[in-house]
């Protein structure tokens, strides 16, 4: 683990350039300020000269290069302490002069200054879609005031996730916030978050990305289009200055800090969207950015003729499993963790990060194994995109050393299937229904990060109103996205003023969320999402930064109805342990009154598990301290209704009933705790329809009667 410098002596042994210096201390690596000046260390075990390369802020031109002296090398790391320099005024870069023998993977070029991969800020991106200076390095602030802030630690079972992109969560002019598009104007959306009842957000790259690195244009407006998502990092240890209001100042990582804080004080988690499989430098055709030209072949897989392996799709490979890669990781995510108290990562195509330098897939990872004992990140939430590019599918095998969680794609697959009636489907939907214990036996259901939408496809009101993509905006022919989403448009294609069609799209969204809010495991939604925001069918809207991407408020009252659903059943998982399992179901316990799960049908306790069956009734029960819990849900996709027997409950107790997709809006759901009771012993469960009910002790002679 790195260390802190110890304090060093103020006095130059050295005179480069006009600086006074000494040999720095090699750890940590970075930039780091010491009494009277900025310790600088680097790491290159191919270079064979490294110069330090100082800039005034804003200028293009050096203010002096300063070539590290053979004393200043100790082993492979290059550092050094420039005294009287001002951190707040200086950017930096690094020259590294080697070999450029691409055979062999070295790509030296003494031409280009270097982002040191360690740096706190980055200039060059100050504004989202500002002017593009060159890109340089620079020393963040450490004075922010966190007072008592520390990560909230909540339980994995009661996480509610909430997806977004920081630009877009509040860029549309309906936003209504002070600073749109910005960490700022995220915080200005906290009271909103808290009444939806989230409690953790995960937030798509934040680390520095070029938004502008996109060649091509929308074809029917000839616009550029942008690197809107970010997934193609250049500071890995610097918050990105687009998406602050303070980013022209160089303040975006106190504005960061702050909107961490001001989660925090709300009860809501962070969670970061990190991507370590691959950078911003592509393949050989790429610029060189940093690791390139600092140690190419330490950093990226090569071929044995010295190409770029591309299991990331983008044309270069992260070589995450080198002991010197491991470290930059390791270090990075102690780094938000420690100086940024968030609460949580999620890893970016996961898979690759169990592949060994040469690809092959390991069964131990040295990089996995490390963040999941890391001392550091022991209080963090470790969730894994536990595919690749490459086609490594690890879902519910990924290497997790009881620490990772997984996006389930099954669970979003199965889940799509029945909804929209896919016969078969029942009886899997029932092992997803319960955290899939078939793929995290031996783990937590919490393990399953169940889903059914994600920033990466079609939103949740397009998945019932688009059968195909139609991704013509992103200028690729709309050969980009996926084609296998499991959509169905409902009778017609897009927009429509078909009463009948619009019904039941209203009808499909809420089963969807009933399903993925009654789950075992951690159920994430994607912003937007509650209140039916649309893509126009673009399941891949990486590059559109406009509003097709960005979430429309004003939907949040015109689909006011939806919104109130979606609140309702998040408070409802909120109120009901048996569906917050910390552990796998286990059968019946002791005194309990049902096993603590129960399948039924049309008949009580008579589930029909037949290929052609699209119904699914289940009684899912815990017995704890504050009493027996009961929730009955049976979920109907096939296109007539079911008249379904109830399980008898003991005297004293009564159904009541929770939600109703069929019911029109404003009876579709119920307030947790105002339930009202149903009468006698069976339910209707209409066409394409989903029920919830509740059990409660009898409150008066009029109920029990």
């Amino acid at each position: 683990m790195s260390r802190s410098p110890e304090r060093l002596d103020a006095f130059p042994t050295h005179r480069i350039a006009g600086f006074g210096v000494r040999a720095g201390r090699p750890l940590p690596f970075g930039a780091s300020r010491v009494p009277g000046g900025v310790n600088f260390s680097v790491y290159s075990a191919g270079a064979t000269r490294m110069t330090l390369v100082l800039f005034r802020r804003g200028e293009d031109e050096p203010l002096a290069e300063l070539d590290f002296p053979p004393e200043f090398v100790v082993g492979a790391v290059y550092s050094m302490t420039v005294f009287g320099l001002d951190a707040e005024t200086v950017e930096y870069g690094y020259r590294a002069d080697g070999p450029f023998d691409p055979d062999r993977g070295h790509r030296f070029d003494r031409r280009q200054v270097l982002l040191d991969p360690y740096a706190t800020l980055v200039h060059g991106r100050d504004s989202w879609g500002g002017q593009r200076r060159p890109l340089r390095s620079g020393v963040a602030l450490d004075d922010f005031d966190w007072e008592d802030d520390r990560q909230l630690r909540l339980p994995s079972e009661d996480l509610v996730i909430y997806e977004a992109h920081v630009r877009g969560f509040t860029r549309h002019p309906s936003s209504n916030v002070d600073q749109p598009g910005t960490f700022a104007g995220l915080v200005d959306k906290i009271p909103y978050l808290k009444s939806l009842g989230v409690n953790a957000i995960e937030l798509m790259p934040v680390f520095e990305y070029d938004e502008l690195d996109n060649e091509r244009v929308d074809p029917n407006t000839g616009k550029p289009l942008h690197n809107y998502w970010g997934y193609s990092t250049i500071g890995f240890f610097a918050p990105k200055a687009g998406l602050a209001a303070t980013g022209r100042l160089g303040m975006q990582a106190d504005e960061f800090k702050n909107m961490v804080k001001q989660l925090h004080r709300a009860g809501i988690e962070v969670i970061l969207d990190v991507v370590f499989n691959h950078t911003a430098e592509g393949n050989e055709r790429g610029p060189t950015l940093s690791f390139r030209g600092l140690d190419n072949s330490v950093y990226y897989m090569l071929t044995p003729d010295g190409y770029y392996y591309n299991f990331s799709g983008t044309g270069n490979t992260l070589n995450c499993n080198h002991p010197i890669v491991r470290g930059f990781v390791l270090d990075c995510l102690r780094h938000w963790a420690s100086q940024f108290h968030v609460d949580g990562f999620r890893f970016d195509l996961a898979a690759i990060l169990a592949r060994a330098p040469d690809g092959a897939p390991i069964p131990n990872p040295p990089l996995l194994e490390s963040l999941a004992a890391d001392p550091v990140l022991r209080d963090c939430k470790l969730i894994a995109e536990a595919w690749d590019a490459g086609g490594l599918y690890q879902v519910g095998s990924f290497p997790n050393y009881h620490r990772f969680s997984e996006w389930n794609g099954k669970f979003r697959d199965t889940v799509r299937r029945f909804v929209k009636g896919d016969a078969g489907v029942a009886g899997e939907l029932a092992t997803r229904l319960l955290g899939s214990p078939d793929l995290y036996r031996g783990r937590a259901p919490t393990a399953s990060v169940n889903f059914v939408t994600a920033h990466d496809g079609f939103t949740l009101r397009d998945l019932v109103s688009y059968n195909g993509k139609h991704n013509e905006a992103n200028g690729e022919g709309n050969r980009d996205g996926d084609n296998d989403n499991n959509s169905w448009n409902c009778g017609v294609e897009g927009d429509t003023d078909d009463k009948h069609v619009l019904a039941l799209r209203d009808r499909q969204v809420r089963n969807l969320l009933l399903l993925l809010l009654t789950s075992h495991g951690i159920p994430m939604l994607v912003a937007g999402d509650e209140f039916g925001r649309t893509q126009r069918g673009n399941n891949n809207a990486y590059c559109q930064d406009n509003e097709l991407s960005w979430v429309d408020w004003s939907l949040a009252e015109t689909n006011a109805g939806l919104l109130r659903f979606t609140r309702a059943a998040i408070a409802f998982r909120r109120a009901h342990p048996a569906l917050r399992r910390p552990w796998h179901l286990r059968g019946h316990q002791g005194d309990g009154l049902f096993p603590e799960v129960s399948w039924h049908g049309e008949r009580a306790w008579t589930p029909d598990w037949s290929p052609g069956q699209r119904l699914l009734a289940a009684l899912l029960y815990c017995h704890g301290p504050e009493g027996h819990d009961c929730v009955y849900l049976a979920a109907n996709a096939h296109w007539d209704g079911r008249e379904l027997e109830l399980p008898a409950l003991p005297d004293g107790m009564r159904w009541h009933l929770f939600a109703d997709t069929a019911q029109p809006d404003g009876h579709d759901v119920h307030q947790p705790g105002e339930e009202p009771p149903i009468a006698g012993d069976r339910v209707r469960v209409e066409p394409r329809s989903t029920v919830v009910l509740v059990a409660r002790q009898t409150e008066s002679r009029s109920e029990r009667e």
